[in-house]
């Protein structure tokens, strides 16, 4: 295979990506190359080797070999939090003094290139979505893996970020109008006059945001493509890093990037899980009152792809798949700038009665997107009491009291959700009129629709679920089951569902008790 891209002069790279692609230069082990519109990938045994092609577009400038090395420096840092375990540095291809060239040599540095440690390339989780779809126990890893990697994320200057969110505004509205083929030109004119009132609205929060340390140097292109399975474990991988302002932003809007692709290959419930995950890992409270950035960051998102899409080049066969690409990306960002309202949904019931599981299962239909945030009174138990969430409480952490403060913490939380203009699912007991009336009262409090759900099960099938419970926030054991049983539950006006069947059964007893929500399916991009 020819080194020289077709759309680049001939340069001194091709020398440069000759050397790598020889096999010699390797111990003689085979060589694979894969290529980007500005770089190229040389995969030899346990390494992989990046280099930046000598080229120069509006949003990047590699033409300097000066360029080039900063260019491989900063992508080292960009991925230092997300995988300091793939990047190991930069390192000079040398010209020595016999003409040959070097890794690492004395002579004079021709190319820079970043080493990384070679992955399975069919792993990427956009082709894993593709053959298996993504799996909630992937989708909860995902969650706690970008949490973590955004907690070590450096804290920047929210500012400028803010600033350029209405130039994205600006330059997607341009985009669109170039293209009228493409995308509506009454529709695109409503998307960015939604976006930009949605920004004025929301900068206030954005800011006081990033007073509080939560814009940072992210990702910047978090989406399935750029994350590998490796040991089983998901790793995000090739951060942005020519333009450290683009990489900026609210940990939310580079989480928002994995969320819309998930939900726009229909893969809702792992979208869902990610956010869930995510807000359980961060413990900030703040970050429900941050979900009402979540439309804007999600169309935003979604507007950007359908830009870069419909410009990206292609064979002329193929122009006809990117083109619904684009169109498909512009809808779904239509379509998220303009959430419907959200709704507060309670699932109560005695312990071993399947609440979490469906409110597990319910949540992702609940728009807007990516579902309802499922609040849980088990979790917030082991929150209050500063305990990880499968930490076994003694039983003095069970009091009236103690219990108060949960149910407490679990309507104010609720409350906070809904004012942001997110769904809720809360998930608890609900033993009491007072209990189910304080939940109740949250959503009257927001202006949203409330429907309660009260699940019953025979005492043995609760004893049976109760038993089989590992790895779980709950504490509940059998002996609180059959205490439970006992329990006067007074007055009790929500609907009640039979949950002594499967999860499957309990959940179709319950959709019929809600209003209709999303579709089950989102359209697919179709493959490039």
């Amino acid at each position: 295979m020819s080194s020289r891209r077709p759309d680049r002069p001939d340069t001194a790279q091709d020398s440069v990506l000759a050397f790598l692609m020889d096999p010699s230069t390797h111990g003689g082990t085979a060589v694979v190359r894969i290529d980007t519109h500005a770089a190229v990938v040389v995969l030899a045994g346990a390494r992989a080797y990046k280099i930046k092609w000598a080229v120069r577009f509006p949003f990047l400038d590699f033409s300097t070999l000066d360029r080039r090395r900063a260019a491989c420096e900063a992508e080292i840092v960009a991925n230092r939090p997300f995988a300091p375990e793939l990047y190991r540095g930069v390192v000079a291809i040398t010209r020595e003094a016999d003409g040959q060239l070097a890794f690492g040599g004395t002579g004079e540095p021709v190319e820079w290139v970043v080493v990384m440690e070679r992955f399975d390339e069919t792993r990427t989780l956009d082709l894993v979505a593709d053959r298996d779809g993504i799996g909630l126990d992937l989708a909860d890893t995902l969650g706690r893996v970008v949490a973590a990697a955004h907690a070590r994320a450096p804290v920047v200057d929210a500012a400028p970020w803010i600033a350029a969110l209405g130039d994205y505004v600006a330059q997607n509205a341009a985009a669109f109008a170039e293209r009228p083929e493409l995308f509506d030109a009454a529709a695109a004119e409503r998307l960015t006059r939604a976006a930009a009132a949605a920004l004025h609205r929301l900068t206030p929060l954005l800011a006081a945001r990033g007073a509080a340390g939560l814009v940072r140097r992210g990702h910047g292109d978090l989406h399935l493509g750029n994350i590998a399975l490796i040991d089983d474990r998901p790793v995000p991988f090739d951060a942005l890093e020519f333009d450290p302002l683009v990489a900026s932003g609210d940990v939310l809007y580079d989480l928002a990037f994995l969320l819309m692709d998930l939900w726009e290959r229909g893969l809702c419930a792992a979208a869902h899980a990610v956010l869930d995950r995510w807000l359980a890992e961060t413990g900030r409270v703040e970050d429900l009152d941050a979900l009402a950035a979540l439309p804007l960051f999600l169309s935003l998102r979604a507007a950007i792809r359908a830009k870069v899409t419909a410009a990206k080049p292609v064979p002329a066969g193929r122009a006809a798949a990117r083109d619904a690409a684009a169109r498909t990306y512009f809808a779904l960002a239509c379509a998220l700038i303009a959430p419907p309202p959200p709704m507060l949904v309670a699932v109560g019931g005695l312990s071993g009665t399947g609440k979490s599981v469906l409110a597990r299962a319910l949540a992702p239909d609940l728009l807007p997107a990516p579902g309802a945030v499922v609040l849980r009174s088990d979790v917030l138990r082991k929150v209050l009491a500063g305990v990880g969430e499968t930490t076994r409480l003694p039983a003095d952490a069970y009091t009236a009291e103690t219990t108060a403060r949960v149910y407490a913490e679990l309507v104010a939380r609720a409350g906070r959700a809904l004012a942001a203009g997110h769904g809720v699912v809360a998930d608890a007991v609900f033993a009491t009129p007072a209990e189910r009336d304080a939940i109740a009262a949250a959503a009257r409090e927001a202006g949203v629709p409330f429907r309660g759900l009260f699940l019953v099960a025979d005492l043995a099938t609760r004893l049976a679920r109760v038993d089989g419970r590992r790895a779980d926030a709950s504490d509940a054991d059998a002996a609180v089951a059959r205490r439970q049983d006992s329990y006067d539950l007074g007055r009790l006006d929500w609907p009640v569902v039979d949950a002594g069947g499967t999860p499957a059964e309990t959940r179709a007893r319950a959709a019929v008790l809600l209003p209709a929500t999303r579709d089950a399916a989102m359209p697919a991009v179709p493959s490039l």
